[in-house]
Formats: C-alpha cells, structure tokens, sequence
C-alpha cells in the first residue's frame, strides 16, 4: 500500500490496514483529524530523543514491524494523537510545502480530507522553522520505532525541543546562515539608521562620480577643467538600460567585465596624459610599453634607486586601485538600478530625451565642450584606429626606408666639397625653439648665442642657422638623432628598430664610405651595450665607460659637456690621424629635470671631473624644481647656455680652418617648459672658418649668426640628410 508523505514524518505511526474502516469521514463540528502518519515533532508521542538518534543500522529493523503488524499499533496511535495537544502554528511566509515522497512500504494510498492535508502543510512548515537537520542524518532515520512502549509519550514541549530523526537534508529547506560580516553590518545598521543611511548614500555618490569622471577624462592636463566633466555621457545611458534589464548573475558579470574595461580605459587616459605632457604625443598601446624601462632608468638616474622603486610601487598601486574602484562602482549602481527598476527606468528615459535632444542642437558649455558627450566612444574609436594605423605603418615604412637617393652612390662622390675637413655633428639635449623665444628662458638664451657668437666672430669663425621639425618632443631622443643622420621620418619605436636594422646611408656612414674619414662617436649618454654604431658607421665609440670621468652623475647626465669634449679632445682629437675625424658627439647636460647643473670650470682644472663633486654638492635637487613650470623653465635655460658656451668654448680653443661644427637640438623640452602646444622646431647651425664651407648652403636662406630669426625656412629634419650631401657634392644614385 503505497500513499503520500510530506516532508516530515511521524517518528511512530503505523499504517492503517485495509479491514480497517478509513478515517477520511469527519463530522463538520468535530476538530479536525490528525494524519496518522504526518504530524510535528510536538505530535509525536511515544518517540523519546535517545530513540529519535537511533543509529541508521536499526532504521530496517524498526521499518519490519510498523509493516507486519499495523492493526495493532493503529488504535495506539490514534489514543496518543486524541492526547497530544496541536502545536501552535509558525508558518513564515517563505516556507513552501515540498512534493510528498511515497514511502515504499505503503501498499494502498489512505484517502485524506482537506483538512489533514492542511495540517499536514502547518505541521512541516512548523518543523521546518524550529528544527535544524544535521547533515550527517540519512534517510533510514525516518523509520517509526515499532516497539516503543504506548506509555512513553513525551509531553508537547519536549516532543517541539527535541530533533526530529524523520527529517534528512533531502526534504528541509534551511535558510542559509547569514555571514559574520552580514551579520555585523545588519546589527550595525539597525543600531544607527541616520549613519547607515549617510554612508550608503555617500557610497553611491562616489560610485556614480568615480564612473562619470571615468567616462569624461580628457587626455591633455590643459583641457582638465569642471565644464569637462558636467556632461550627459551616452555610454553612461547606454549603459544604465542595459544593466537594468538584465537578471541578476548576467548583470553582475557584465558590470564587472564594463568597470574593468572602465578602469583600463581610464588608466591609458592617464598615460595619454603623461606622454601629452612629456613627448607631445598620445600614448600608443602597440609601441610605447618598451619606453617604461627607459623611465624607469631616468627616475632612477634623478631620485636615486629608493625613490624610483617607490615611485613605481605607487603607480602600480594606483593602477589596481583604479581598476577596482571603477569595477565596483559599476557593480553597485547597477545594483541599485535593479533594487529600483521603475525609478531608474524612468531616469534613464529622461536623460536619453535630453542628450538627443543636446546632440541635435548642437548645445554646448564652451567652444569644444558639447552637453551630449561621446568621449569614451571617440577615445576607443581613435585608440583602435591608432593600433590599425601603426600595424599598417610598418609594413609601408619598411617599402619607404628601402629607397634611398644616394644608396648606389659610388664613394668619390660623396661628399666632394668637404674633403679633408674635420667634422663634428653635435647634438645639445633639448634645445628647443622655445629656449630662443620663449619668455622666461629667452633672455639668457639670446644673450648666451649672442656672446658666443662674438667670440667665433673674434676667432675667425661664422656660422649660419636654421629651423629644423623634429620627429619627437619631449624625450626619445634617439629618434631625432636617427632622422637627422638617415633622412627617414622615425617618429616610433617600431620605425626605429626598421631603421636600424637595415643598411640605410646615414651622414657618418656616408663620410665613412668615401674612405677619406675616420669615424669616432663620443657618447657619455650610452650606458650598455650600443648595437646601433654599426648602423650609424662609427668606427670607433667612446661611451659614459670610456671617456675616464671620475665625477658625480648630475641626475641623468653621467658627465658635465665641457668634461665629454675636454676627453675628446685628449683621448681623440689631440691625436695624430692619417685622415680627418668624422666626430658624432651627443651632449646631455640640458637633459631633464636640470637640477643639479654643472658650471664652467677653468680648462685646466677638468682633470678626472673630481673638481665637479663640489658643484653637483651644491646644485639644486631635482625634487625643487621638477613640479615648478616656472623654475623648471629657468633651470632648462641655464642648462642650454651652459652646453652652448661648453661648445663655442671648446671649438675657439681647439677648432682650426679645416673644422666644420653642425649643432642642433634633438627636440624641444617637455610641454612643462615649451608650453601647451609648442612647435617641434630646433635650431640647427653649422660653424666654419672656411667661407667656402657656408657659401655653399647660401641659398638655403638660412640665418647669420647662431641665432635663427622667426622666418627663417623651416625644414622637416629628415629632409636635412639629401639636402646637405646634395649641397657638398654628392651625387644622387638611387
């Protein structure tokens, strides 16, 4: 006989055999019945707690009596249920009535009247709520004991306090255990309301601020302003209505996955914004990951190992802050979108209707400043335009730097009009156009170029100059140095590595194929090893490790220009040669941050650079300038006349009528210096005792003296390289 069971049952209750008249006729003014087999541990009664954890091994031994012999326990069992009082009812509107289970052993279903079904419900309800299963109860635990004597029938609150052995994981549903820290903050919020609720609200004010912010940052410092950020953000709409659509578990992952996103995007913000200031320039994802060693070399060289170590522990902190902080601001207030979904929809519609509405009238707060922002949109779009760009621009550059105008020309006829000349191509660090018209940096600079100028007058010189548009601002000074010498537009790093891994003629190698030069490189910047003076065709180079300085450092720039050309005038120039010197020399005292700045010393005393250990003692430190534009400014003009009057000081003193000097800037200084939107221009100048030397760039136009003026001729400085073969003889053979 088979019939239903909820999900408690009776730990004692036979089955009523079928001779048995059945109990499903009930007089309407009599209490309702109890099910024989379906009541709450109150009900129960003759089934003690020892008996209720009777181990699983005696549940088939109890289930063979209540099967063999249910006449005899029937009457029993209904004299105890008449005793037993009804347990008071505990329903929570969260309980349900799970689907009775069949018991096995039943061989006939026992009709059951409304009334014992709903008792039955309240009665699995209520044990639901008061009893907790132990998970280590199995199912034979449901077995009624069959031999327990009718007169151990515990009284109702025993019976309710004692576990019911007839319930297994399988038919109750436990309400989970809340979370000490839920626990915590539930009790703390009940305790202070006012505070809970000031904090709650101040958490979705940040949240919302962290993520508008995000969606609105310009990627230029100039252009950080309050009317930047009071804007309808169209991602933000977008956003909104996605997140209040979604279920639950979708919701929370994509709002994860759009505040990583978010906090990434809002991280390249942040480095658009550093290179913009510092190299003129966005950051590019595909190139720029090289440039962070370099920094991190620069930040060591100025703040000392400690301090660079410091800084990018920072950085590194800041970028995991930022990428939770906007993850878990997306998070939560699409979790209050949700909690109010009317409120939110409504908002969402509103702000929708009012950013088209600004989109088709075209409102805005400033020139360039539109209500309806498509920020994020635009920075994407141009981020991904930029990677395409940069990928296709490799492969076209690549066809490019294979063509070159004089590649097959044969060596007697290159460079005819400067034979038997010594050459010196010499880069000063940063000299800008800025350091010429700049209003704080000019007035030295100009009186600088104006007294040295006087003194190549007075020792026979003359000199003519010009304007030349670097291919980098700001720093990467290697890629001005390789424009000017290949005649290639190297204005990346991938450009670079092209570049100088072929067999592109640059100036010093040019000078090196005619066979009548000899090559030297003096570079106190390079630090390691150098794989690029094979490119360049330099014989013979002279880095920071071989120039025999002794002195300090002063912050990047390993050595003083007037010791790196006392040293090249000992170690080469003084020396006798079978050919004159084709001299690269790259001076880097004006590098950045200009502090601590070296002095002019008197010739005699360089000696080892030991008498700098006092000057850089004194100097300033970079921490004193480098946040002040204004003091930076004056420190970089300082800097540029210290290298220009190093070098004018050094070729009076050791130039003749066979020497030929090129001088310029690699790049203007940092936008900090140069000014927002400050022109790529460097000066460019070449100096010679011969006047044959400078009548032959005549009709260049350029400038007398060492000073451009404002219109003169501007030139891309790759355009330099043909221009100067050209004028000096060479003949082009592509």
């Amino acid at each position: 006989m088979s019939f239903n069971t909820s999900s408690r049952q009776l730990s004692k209750t036979d089955e009523a055999p079928e001779d048995v008249p059945s109990q499903e006729v009930t007089p309407l003014d009599a209490p309702a019945p109890r099910d024989t087999v379906q009541t709450s541990e109150a009900e129960t009664p003759e089934v003690s707690a020892a008996e209720a954890k009777a181990p699983e091994t005696e549940a088939p031994e109890a289930k063979a009596p209540e099967a063999e012999a249910p006449e005899a326990k029937a009457p029993e069992a209904e004299a105890a249920e008449a005793k037993a009082p009804e347990a008071p009812e505990t329903e929570t509107p969260e309980a349900t009535t799970d689907p009775e289970p069949k018991a096995p052993e039943a061989k006939d279903p026992e009709p059951e009247t409304p009334e014992a079904e709903a008792s039955q419900t309240e009665t699995s309800q209520t044990g639901a709520s008061e009893t907790e299963t132990p998970e280590t109860e199995s199912p034979e635990a449901e077995a009624p004991d069959a031999d327990a004597p009718e007169g151990e029938v515990e009284a109702p609150e025993q019976a309710a306090a004692a576990p019911d052995p007839a319930v297994s994981d399988a038919d109750t549903p436990t309400a989970p255990r809340p979370r000490r820290w839920r626990r915590v903050w539930g009790g703390w919020r009940e305790k202070y309301p006012v505070a809970a609720r000031v904090l709650a609200w101040t958490t979705t004010a940040v949240a919302l601020a962290v993520v508008v912010v995000a969606l609105l940052m310009p990627t230029q410092a100039d252009k950080v302003r309050l009317a930047a950020f009071v804007r309808l953000p169209v991602e933000a709409i977008f956003g909104a209505a996605l997140l209040i659509v979604l279920p639950r578990k979708p919701r929370i992952a994509v709002a994860a996955f759009a505040g990583l996103g978010l906090g990434a995007l809002t991280v390249v913000n942040f480095l658009d914004i550093g290179f913009n200031e510092y190299l003129g320039r966005g950051f590019n994802v595909v190139l720029d990951w090289s440039l962070f060693s370099d920094a991190q070399g620069y930040l060591q060289d100025t703040f000392g190992k400690g301090g660079a170590l410091g800084i990018a522990a920072l950085a590194v902190t800041l970028v995991i802050a930022v990428l939770a902080l906007t993850t878990l601001s997306v998070i939560r207030l699409g979790n209050l979108a949700a909690r109010h979904t009317e409120t939110a929809t409504r908002t969402t519609l509103v702000l929708a209707i009012a950013w088209v509405t600004c989109a088709a009238l075209g409102v805005q707060y400033a020139a360039g400043i539109p209500i309806a922002s498509e920020h994020t949109m635009q920075a994407l779009q141009f981020k991904a335009e930029q990677v395409q760009r940069t990928l296709q621009d490799e492969a076209e550059f690549a066809k490019i730097a294979k063509k070159d105008n004089f590649a097959n020309t044969p060596p007697d006829q290159l460079l005819t009009g400067l034979r038997g000349k010594d050459m010196m191509i010499t880069f000063i660090e940063s000299y800008g156009r800025s350091a010429i018209e700049d209003p704080v940096m000019a007035p030295g600079v100009d009186a600088t170029l104006t007294a040295e100028n006087k003194k190549l007058t007075d020792a026979g010189f003359a000199a003519k100059s010009g304007w030349l548009t670097s291919a980098t601002y700001g720093g990467s000074s290697w890629l001005g140095h390789s424009t000017f010498m290949s005649g290639l537009w190297i204005s990346n790093q991938q450009r670079y590595r092209t570049v100088t891994a072929g067999e592109r003629l640059t100036l010093p190698g040019a000078f090196k194929k005619t066979g009548a030069w000899d090559t030297v490189g003096v570079m106190p910047g390079v630090q390691k090893a150098w794989p690029e003076q094979n490119f360049y065709g330099i014989d013979k180079l002279y880095d920071s490790h071989k120039l025999g300085y002794k002195g300090p450092k002063f912050s990047w720039s390993t050595m003083p220009d007037q010791y790196a050309l006392t040293a090249f005038e000992r170690l080469v120039h003084s020396k006798k040669h079978d050919k004159p010197l084709m001299s690269t020399i790259i001076l880097t005292s004006s590098h950045q941050p200009w502090a601590p700045i070296p002095e002019l010393v008197p010739q005699d005393q360089v000696g080892d650079g030991s008498i700098y250990n006092a000057i850089e003692k004194a100097g300033k430190k970079p921490a004193d300038i480098i946040t002040d534009s204004t003091k930076s400014k004056q420190e970089y003009g300082k800097s540029i006349q210290y290298s220009v009057s190093s070098l004018i000081n050094y070729l009076v003193k050791y130039g003749n009528k066979n020497t030929v000097l090129i001088f310029l800037g690699d790049h203007q200084p940092i936008a900090r210096v140069s000014g927002n939107h400050a022109s790529r221009d460097v000066p460019v100048s070449i100096v010679a005792k011969d006047p044959k030397v400078l009548d032959k760039i005549a009709a260049w136009n350029w400038a007398d003296g060492l000073q451009p003026k404002q219109d003169t001729p501007v030139w891309k400085m790759n355009a330099f390289r043909d221009r100067f073969l050209t004028a000096y003889g060479s003949t082009p053979a592509p």
